[in-house]
């Protein structure tokens, strides 16, 4: 008689019917996941466990489980201390990666900003690291690297390629499956640096729960997350922003009002040299400057450097409009 395969149980419990399936506990998620994130499970099998989970919509419960598991396998760097842990998993398709100028003035204040993602899993799309180039910025390729350049001008991104090369495999089988996992959602919500805040955007508010209930079982103290442009952390200045937070770990929602009127149109070609112009002053946007001002407000707020909606737009702005414009936080000179 065949003995039956440690990991299962757990397709099992997602997969057993209308009737008989349930979510699974979060120490079950945590248990499942250290299984996968181990190489000790047959692939047919973690393609039914993804696909189960996907199917159902992960709870607050299994992202906690299967983040904390994955955060497990990785080890943090020592002696540095990072202020913002910032998702970037989405890409961007109509408009430019404005988040990168939030995240860089930020940096460049002196708050340090550690963003992690994973890259072309959609075509059509820019990500991170190509646009990070087009400023002069390199990516990080392992955590020594990110430490050393968090150390020198506060700002380090990294892909899941280098910083979990086993989760950037299992991001991976998008190809395979046909469908992203619950893993894009969850590697998310990892915080692998252990920053004092992160902030998150997503593509569809139905996970905006997710990811508050999540990072609260996970003991994060304060946290955001807000429906993204493209799905990134952006704010879209010509809408209402509803943020999910922690503050000192207590749930929060809050309505930012928007920030200008009209409508924007799609970028039909992404320029990414606009980015730099764009920093420098070389080139003006109403609707870009306060996406980036009021991406910058909603860290602001969150992460306990304004006390309120109003403080945080106040200081947003003035962060960006005091930006040395003539220096790129971590870009290579020559």
């Amino acid at each position: 008689m065949t003995l039956e395969h440690p990991f299962a149980q757990y397709v099992r419990i997602l997969g057993k019917g209308p009737n008989l399936s349930r979510p699974l506990t979060q120490e079950e998620a945590r248990a499942a996941m250290a299984l996968v994130m181990a190489g000790q499970v047959e692939p047919v099998q973690l393609g039914a466990f993804l696909c189960l989970l996907r199917v159902k919509t992960e709870t607050p419960e299994e992202a906690a489980g299967l983040a904390q598991a994955i955060k497990d396998t990785i080890t943090p760097p020592k002696g540095i201390t990072v202020d913002v842990d910032w998702a970037s998993y989405a890409g961007k398709a109509r408009r430019l990666p404005y988040y990168l100028l939030a995240a860089l003035a930020l940096a460049q204040a002196g708050v340090s900003v550690f963003m992690h993602g994973a890259e072309h899993h959609t075509a059509g799309r820019v990500y991170t690291s190509e646009a990070l180039a087009s400023l002069g910025v390199k990516a990080a390729t392992s955590v020594d690297e990110a430490k050393a350049q968090l150390a020198r001008s506060h700002f380090a991104y990294m892909t899941l390629e280098h910083l979990s090369p086993r989760l950037h495999q299992i991001m991976e089988l998008k190809a395979l499956l046909g469908l992203r996992s619950p893993i894009h959602t969850v590697a998310r919500m990892v915080n692998p640096f252990n920053a004092a805040f992160t902030v998150n955007g997503v593509t569809h508010p139905p996970y905006l729960t997710v990811h508050q209930n999540g990072s609260l079982l996970l003991g994060e103290q304060a946290t955001a997350a807000f429906k993204g442009d493209g799905g990134e952390v952006e704010r879209r200045p010509e809408k209402p922003c509803e943020v999910w937070a922690l503050v000192a770990g207590e749930p929060v929602r809050e309505e930012w009002p928007a920030l200008v009127g009209g409508t924007r149109e799609k970028e039909e070609h992404l320029d990414l040299t606009r980015l730099k112009a764009l920093w420098t002053g070389a080139e003006q946007d109403d609707f870009a400057d306060a996406a980036i001002a009021g991406t910058i407000a909603i860290v602001l707020r969150y992460s306990g450097r304004a006390g309120s909606m109003a403080q945080a737009e106040s200081a947003g702005r003035a962060l960006w409009d005091s930006r040395d414009k003539a220096n790129i936080p971590g870009a290579q000179q020559g």
